[in-house]
């Protein structure tokens, strides 16, 4: 009996665990289309500005100045904006701006 329940327990950790990198991999494409579609055409798809963007003077979300600044700080600058970048406030949910910043940080990786 006690080398059933052993069983089920870990059947349901390897199936809590399956279960979470899914959703992990889910989210990042999710915030990968996000970005696609609200930042790329700016911030081009690697994050280091397009030609367009580039003349308007936004950051290189690679550089040492952005990666610097805290995720309140990036959440904020979506959420409001900032110069001639557009607020995202009551156009993203919380939680697909919480993912691009996620995001943004996994662009200086690359």
């Amino acid at each position: 009996m006690q080398h059933l329940s052993f069983r089920m327990s870990l059947v349901v950790l390897l199936a809590c665990g399956l279960i979470a990198v899914c959703s992990s991999s889910a989210v990042a494409q999710d915030a990968a289309a996000t970005y696609k579609a609200k930042c790329a055409m700016c911030h081009g798809p690697d994050g280091k500005g397009s030609a367009m963007g580039t003349k308007m003077g936004v950051h290189d979300f690679t550089s040492a100045d952005v990666q610097k600044q805290t995720d309140a700080q990036l959440t904020e600058t979506i959420t409001k904006g900032k110069g001639k970048m557009p607020a995202y406030d009551g156009k993203l949910k919380d939680t697909e701006i919480k993912d691009l910043v996620a995001f943004i940080r996994s662009l200086a990786k690359k």
